[in-house]
């Protein structure tokens, strides 16, 4: 019986985090909304309380983008994924797990789509912390942080 429940927790485990963003390949005409069931939508880090949006839909901001890489990669994120640092992704403090957005880099007109899977910065001067790889396709290696629109898209967009 103790087996059977052990089993049972662990399998619920493995759906619940490392299939967090299973939905992704639904491309419907939504927005991300509540990509994990039962998530946390409110977090705490460092004592600073956070509110995910309830919808990534109309998410249009310009700020700081830093970048992140090999002192994160293989770990595991917020969505339960393991962060690697080579492909595109991103971590915000307040977008919905799941969404994709178009990041451009406002000083030489790069962009790249990326998935937001984590959470950060947690500097309350950058908007978002991108991967080593994307941080590279936009062209910001170099000088750590950039002055970028981030736009979420429609997982239409994608198709």
């Amino acid at each position: 019986m103790f087996k059977k429940l052990i089993i049972i927790l662990v399998l619920s485990f493995g759906v619940m985090f490392l299939g967090a963003c299973t939905n992704i390949d639904r491309f419907d005409n939504s927005y991300y909304t509540n990509p994990i069931p039962g998530g946390v939508q409110n977090y705490v880090v460092d004592g600073k309380h956070y509110h995910v949006l309830s919808s990534s839909k109309g998410y249009d901001k310009k700020g700081t983008a830093s970048w992140y890489g090999p002192q994160f990669d293989h770990k595991i994120t917020s969505s339960g994924e393991r962060f690697d640092m080579y492909k595109l992704t991103a971590a915000s403090k307040v977008l919905p797990l799941c969404t994709y957005v178009l990041v451009t880099n406002l000083k030489n007109g790069k962009q790249v789509i990326v998935k937001v899977n984590d959470r950060g910065p947690f500097v309350s001067t950058r908007l978002l912390d991108l991967s080593y790889g994307a941080a590279k396709k936009l062209g910001m290696i170099g000088g750590g942080t950039t002055q970028v629109e981030v736009k979420a898209i429609s997982p239409v967009a994608l198709g």
